[in-house]
């Protein structure tokens, strides 16, 4: 048979014929295979690449538009696949390589990329079914089996069909008999393509459930954290893609009894209305954290971005005054950031990397844990620098024509904040670094409420925060000034009036105060805070019996108010009532069994009642906490002298 000289694009059949252009020519089965022997195959070279990075998301249930558990689901979408893994788009893995070695990682090696891309030129074959890896097994529900308490929302929140972004937050009482440690917490949203992200918190002092309560539907709008905070340095959170994560060996947080859940949702429309509900487990451990993390934060709240700015930058710094280890990094902003620097500059002037993104996504931020701890000396500067670009070349500008942008809560507004999970390497320096970085972070936080307050001249919740600061600060005036003008701003602010009465009644001014705590009772009948500090003035004023009443019903509503089982005890001590005085100092000091107050109270109470024993183990406490008290030494002298002479 004749055939052209001219070559085309050879195909091979099955009946093993090459077609070079209109003519045939059949060549053997041996060489079929042969010419065929170096092809790659979805079953042999690419399942495998597929099903670990990419069937996590692209399956049933999960938050991806579409499934990869196939050949046909892979085939049919290979053109799709070549450009996001070439551009490195997907698999969503923000940190560039070489930048910190993270847990996890869903990167793809140039190798991987380049046999994706081979695969397709091949002409995207299947390959022998005897290649083809099982799929992953998923675990189906709660990814660490049942949880050990599972709490959620008893109604569901109705998201609208249209409208901008929804922020909306939702407070979960915990049903607690007693304390317990979490070692894992698990995030179940039921609707991963509306729910953007989660931030949870822990409010032990109820400081947001009015809100929720005067809200008719679930939860109430914005992101207003009150008192809540997150635990023991931990990152609470959940973002698309996200698998729950097991805190490291010894080191469960913390979870009071009768505290609160906060869960903070940023939600996006969909075109048509939707349900939000969801459900948290959480997962105890058997004994008590032998180290405790702290969460060191570096950013700015002083965030203010002209429009057209390419290149806007925040900074920060901090240098460590103990040498510690570095568990994690969350680095978080919104839409403008585009570039991300986080370094160590080590005493000896070396430089490591702790994160570097180039190319920030709001929609895929994670938190990212070192496969190994990076030790970082005592001396050691944290450095951070973004970069925002609020121009209209950003795609990703929610404003076009581009706005000046704030720092805000908002998705809207920006943020710059990069998060780090340190643990001192001595275990006993945990309180040395955390008041060094306190002393950092009311600094920032203070800037971030005077800038909102020049950029939002009505912002009550800033002026409330501000109010509180100078008052731990004790600035008094500076206090009570932006308190009030909180209350001016909100009306119906019952924290603000509460907070405010309480810096009046330490100036003196009794009727004010009191005239303010009732207006918080009247906006919020069960407000803990407002009914224990009229008992306290009450109790200035000798009318005990109207004081217990205030305190008893500040327990009803927070039962493990510690200040208010002390001030409860210290009230029916003056009425003679020593066996419930005593059960409640007990109570005060099982909640906060380290505060120094509480301990000294408890052990007076109990040396004027004759458990000598007792109230020395108490004073005994106290000096451990704080070796050299006088008054713990003191007491406690005397104690033993007694029962010297007295066996």
């Amino acid at each position: 048979m004749k055939h052209s000289s001219q070559l085309a694009l050879i195909l091979i059949t099955f009946q093993g014929t090459v077609i070079f252009g209109a003519s045939t020519k059949t060549l053997s089965q041996d060489a079929i295979l042969s010419d065929s022997v170096n092809m790659l195959t979805f079953n042999k070279d690419i399942a495998p690449v597929v099903f670990q990075n990419c069937t996590t998301c692209h399956r049933p249930g999960e938050a991806a538009p579409f499934n990869l558990l196939s050949y046909q689901d892979v085939r049919k979408r290979a053109q799709q696949i070549e450009v996001v893994t070439r551009s490195r788009y997907m698999p969503p893995w923000l940190p560039e390589e070489g930048h910190g070695e993270f847990r996890s990682q869903r990167r793809l090696t140039s190798t991987q990329i380049d046999t994706f891309r081979k695969w397709i030129a091949d002409g995207a074959l299947e390959g022998d079914p005897n290649d083809l890896p099982p799929l992953p097994q998923f675990t189906e529900g709660w990814q660490f089996g049942e949880p050990d308490l599972v709490v959620e929302m008893d109604e569901p929140y109705k998201l609208p069909a249209g409208g901008p972004d929804v922020f909306r937050s939702f407070v979960l009482p915990i049903p607690l008999p007693a304390r317990k440690y979490v070692r894992a917490l698990e995030f179940r949203g039921g609707n991963p393509k509306i729910v953007h992200h989660v931030v949870m918190q822990i409010d032990e002092a109820h400081s947001t459930r009015f809100l929720d309560e005067q809200d008719p539907e679930p939860g109430y709008e914005g992101m207003y954290a009150g008192e809540a905070k997150s635990p023991d340095g931990q990152f609470l959170g959940w973002t698309p893609g996200k698998v729950p994560m097991e805190s490291p060996l010894g080191m469960a947080w913390r979870l009071e009894k009768g505290s609160d859940l906060l869960l903070k949702l940023h939600l996006l429309p969909s075109g048509k209305p939707e349900l939000v509900h969801f459900t948290v487990g959480f997962y105890f451990a058997e004994k008590e954290p032998t180290r405790v993390p702290l969460g060191l934060r570096l950013g700015s709240k002083t965030i203010d971005i002209p429009p057209g700015k390419k290149d806007y930058t925040i900074e920060d710094t901090y240098e460590l005054p103990v040498d510690v280890q570095v568990l994690g990094v969350y680095p978080h902003a919104h839409y403008l950031a585009r570039d991300m620097q986080g370094q160590a500059t080590l005493p000896d002037g070396t430089t490591r990397w702790l994160i570097r993104i180039k190319r920030w996504d709001f929609n895929w931020q994670d938190e990212y844990r070192f496969t190994n701890p990076m030790f970082l000396p005592k001396g050691t500067r944290l450095e951070m620098k973004y970069t925002y670009d609020n121009s209209s070349d950003n795609v990703f500008n929610p404003h076009q024509p581009p706005q000046r942008v704030v720092y805000g809560p908002r998705s809207s507004d920006e943020m710059g904040v990069l998060w780090l999970q340190v643990v001192p390497t001595d275990v006993t320096k945990l309180d040395v670094l955390k008041r060094d970085f306190a002393v950092k972070d009311r600094r920032a936080r203070l800037e971030g409420f005077q800038h909102r307050i020049h950029t939002s001249p009505r912002d009550a919740d800033a002026y409330y925060g501000l109010g509180n600061m100078f008052s731990a600060q004790g600035d008094p005036e500076a206090a009570i000034q932006h308190l009030r003008r909180a209350v001016q701003i909100k009306p119906d602010f019952a924290l603000a009036h509460n907070n405010l009465g309480h810096v009046l009644l330490a100036q003196g001014k009794m009727t004010e105060a009191m005239k303010l705590f009732h207006q918080a009772l009247q906006i919020d009948p069960d407000l803990a805070l407002a009914h224990n500090n009229i008992g306290a003035a009450l109790l200035m004023q000798g009318n005990n019996e109207e004081a217990i009443s205030h305190f008893r019903s500040a327990l009803l509503t927070w039962p493990d108010f510690a200040k208010v089982h002390h001030n409860l005890a210290e009230a029916l001590l003056l009425q003679g009532n020593k066996d419930e005085a005593t059960q409640h100092y007990r109570q005060a000091v099982a909640i906060k069994p380290d505060s120094i107050p509480l301990l000294l109270s408890l052990g007076n109470t109990l040396a004027r009642q004759g458990y000598l024993v007792e109230s020395a183990s108490h004073y005994e406490r106290v000096l451990q906490i704080q070796p050299g008290h006088v008054g713990a030494e003191k007491n406690l002298k005397l104690v033993r002298a007694y029962l010297e002479k007295n066996p």
